[in-house]
This record gives structure tokens, sequence and C-alpha cells, in this order.
């Protein structure tokens, strides 16, 4: 394992993306617990996504314009469905209502969910892992599984310190109305921008 790949693999987990929106969302409505939920929903989702890549799932997607054109357009409509109720109602950005966060597996399904539409990230795996093994390593599977396993690994660590930090600052943004304002309408344009960048990737 090279340090080229734990560097880029750190960046590619730190910037901003749909996991992380969601992952401070529901950190900053409700506490660094819902946000640890959220990370761990959002986790889950790519070791599916890894499961896919390694199975050659994510090369079939890779190469059937329709079947991702179909999972793209279907993250496309629930991010900007996100948007419009996070403006609208406060959504999933309701920072004032606690009790209506939802239960435990309700966070981490909608973790699921919301990266489970994300075409990206079985792409990811197709162009970014195979860099990072030799040319006819007998144990390529092997090889492209452990590091798939750290990616995952990094991805909730940094998630985590999201909402870890989220959580903390949580109290102080919902005592301040205007914070809230901006808050709610910096994650419903959060959300619809990566609706419309999403809907713009090609295969």
């Amino acid at each position: 394992m090279t340090v080229a790949f734990l560097l880029t693999a750190l960046v590619v987990c730190v910037s901003p993306g749909i996991g992380v929106v969601y992952t401070l969302s529901m950190s900053l409505r409700g506490g660094v617990r819902a946000g640890l939920l959220a990370s761990l929903g959002c986790t889950l989702c790519t070791i599916l996504h890894l499961g896919f890549a390694l199975a050659g799932l994510a090369a079939i997607l890779h190469t059937t314009a329709v079947l991702f054109q179909a999972i793209k357009f279907a993250g496309v409509a629930y991010l900007l469905w996100m948007a419009w109720a996070t403006l609208r109602h406060g959504g999933s950005l309701d920072l004032r209502s606690r009790a209506e966060t939802g239960s435990a597996g309700r966070i981490v399904w909608r973790g699921v969910l919301i990266n489970l539409l994300n075409p990206k990230l079985p792409l990811f795996f197709v162009a970014f892992l195979p860099q990072f093994v030799p040319a006819r390593d007998p144990h390529a599977t092997l090889l492209l599984a452990e590091l798939g396993a750290v990616f995952v690994a990094m991805t909730f660590a940094v998630f985590a310190v999201y909402a870890v930090f989220a959580g903390t600052a949580r109290r102080a943004i919902i005592e301040s109305p205007r914070a809230l304002g901006v808050m709610r309408r910096l994650f419903a344009a959060s959300f619809a921008a990566l609706g419309v960048r999403l809907a713009f990737e090609k295969a």
C-alpha cells in the first residue's frame, strides 16, 4: 500500500459530497449520535459499491449507458427532492425537532439510499483502485479488496470527524435563528448543486 493511495483516498473522503452533506445535516439536527449513524449508513453503502465493483457489476454499469442514466437520474431526483424539502419545511435540517430525527435504522437506511443512487461510487472503484494494483498480479482481487477496505475505513473515520464537529456546534447554531436560516439555505443549495452536478456526470 502506497502513500500516494492513502493521500488520494483521504482527499476523496474529505471532499464534500452527498455523504458529507447528509452526515452534517443529521449531526446538526440530531447531534453526534445521529451524525455517526448517518456516517454508518454512508459507509455501509460504500461497502456495497465495493462488492459490486469486485463482482464486475461496476464495469457493466460503466459500459451500459441506459443503466447508468437510470440510476443517475433517480439520484438526481432524490437530491432535488431533499433540497426542496429542506428549503420549504426544513426537511432533514429541522434542527429544532430532535424528537423527529427518526429511528437509528431510518437514519442508517437513508444514508445507504442516498449513496446507493450515486453511480459515481462504483465508477470510482473501477477507475481508482486498479491504478494501485500491479499488472498481472496473481493476487489482484485480494489486493483490490484490501485497498477497498482501507478506503471504507477511511470513509467512516472522516465522516465521523464531520459528525462530531457538527454535533458539537449544534447547540450554538440552534440558539441562533439567523444561523438556522443560513444553514437551511446552505444545505438546500448543497443538495441542489450535488443533484445538478450528478445530472451532468458522464459514464
